[in-house]
């Protein structure tokens, strides 16, 4: 007979933070603006004693579910081990800090997996912890803890959320016919994974085109979600019929314009939109101030789903960070594209992507894609 084989150390840690890792995708479409944290305390025998998530904007972080947690089952964590996957906040928000609570409870390490960069934290976490003498250890499944926060970070290190274009499109590349019909070109699967998408977005953006031609509502309907996301519309001369469906409930609704033709204003704003005036030299919205207003309005992750004129503009002026695309197997023929793009003379002109994941979903593909770095 063989021998039981313990665990490594390392091995113990990694799968202690993996477990954090899950918990902290609990908080998807509860937490926004806040980051999405799970944390892990485990007792000396290696036995977990307390687990916790980020709860909504306002609500207990983490580190303090996770001592709840602990404190309910009559455990003591002196001398614990916590593993949490961003760093232990340092500040007085809308609650105490974390990395004060830890020091309370008397745990003896903590493990991180990345640092916040939030500058209200940057590293003070970390020093706070580690004056009190506890062990402080940083960096452990550090790529996937971005991963789930992308957003977070993109919103602390460039003051504007993650942009993430969402397409569905036929075997040719075509997201509609000509006449413009495109329900359903993906099958039931693919929707509904769409939705999920939508629901870890803090913003769902579209453009007046397509809020005229197929008057979506653009909510998270097919997946369980704690929130609505915003709903964001790209209308420069406020076009947007008063009597649209994304104008209706659940979750507020923005629209960026650029010429404020005040009849229409008032009538969607008598419908409860919001309307900011951001105006390019071109007459048109000025995207990129568009996406750092979202960032300071505390949207992390943008969802568009809009059309090819839009998408085009989006890609033109480098603001997509990432390219989710459901593929059906089907041709339409001649139709409307992806993005409005060229007409490009050399290959090298067209934007290029590198693949994050192919995965089935359905009869259909899903496909994310980054850009290149040149």
């Amino acid at each position: 007979m063989n021998a039981a084989v313990n665990p490594s150390p390392r091995d113990a840690d990694e799968a202690a933070m993996r477990e954090a890792l899950a918990l902290a995708a609990h908080a998807i479409g509860l937490c926004d603006p806040n980051p999405r944290v799970g944390c892990v305390i485990v007792a000396a025998d290696g036995s977990v004693i307390g687990r916790g998530h980020t709860q909504e904007a306002g609500g207990p972080h983490a580190e303090v579910m996770a001592l709840r947690d602990a404190a309910s089952r009559g455990t003591s964590v002196r001398g614990a081990t916590v593993f949490v996957t961003l760093e232990p906040c340092s500040h007085q928000g809308r609650t105490p800090p974390c990395a004060d609570a830890l020091v309370a409870a008397g745990v003896g390490r903590v493990v991180i997996a990345i640092h916040d960069p939030n500058p209200l934290v940057a590293g003070q976490g970390v020093a706070r912890l580690a004056a009190a003498g506890i062990q402080v250890s940083n960096g452990l499944c550090a790529d996937r803890a971005r991963e789930l926060n992308i957003g977070f970070f993109s919103r602390m290190e460039r003051a504007r959320p993650w942009l993430r274009l969402k397409v569905a499109v036929s075997l040719d590349g075509r997201t509609a016919l000509e006449n413009g019909r495109s329900q359903w070109i993906t099958g039931d699967a693919a929707r509904s994974d769409g939705h999920a998408w939508r629901m870890r977005a803090g913003a769902v953006l579209t453009g007046v085109g397509t809020v005229r031609e197929d008057d979506p509502r653009l909510d998270v309907r097919l997946v369980r979600t704690a929130r609505q996301p915003l709903r964001v519309v790209v209308d420069s001369r406020i076009e947007t019929p008063p009597a649209a469906r994304i104008v209706e409930p659940p979750g507020p609704v923005l629209l960026y314009a650029a010429i404020g033709d005040e009849t229409r204003r008032r009538e969607l704003e008598a419908r409860g939109v919001e309307i900011a005036l951001l105006a390019s030299s071109s007459g048109k919205v000025d995207l990129p101030a568009m996406l750092a207003d979202l960032g300071a309005r505390g949207i992390n992750e943008l969802h568009v789903e809009a059309g090819e004129k839009l998408n085009a503009s989006l890609l033109r002026e480098g603001l997509v960070d990432e390219l989710l695309i459901y593929v059906a197997p089907r041709l339409l023929g001649s139709g409307r594209s992806l993005a409005a793009l060229g007409p490009f003379e050399q290959l090298e002109e067209g934007p290029a992507f590198t693949f994050v994941d192919v995965t089935p979903v359905g009869d259909d593909v899903r496909l994310r894609l980054r850009p290149r770095r040149r």
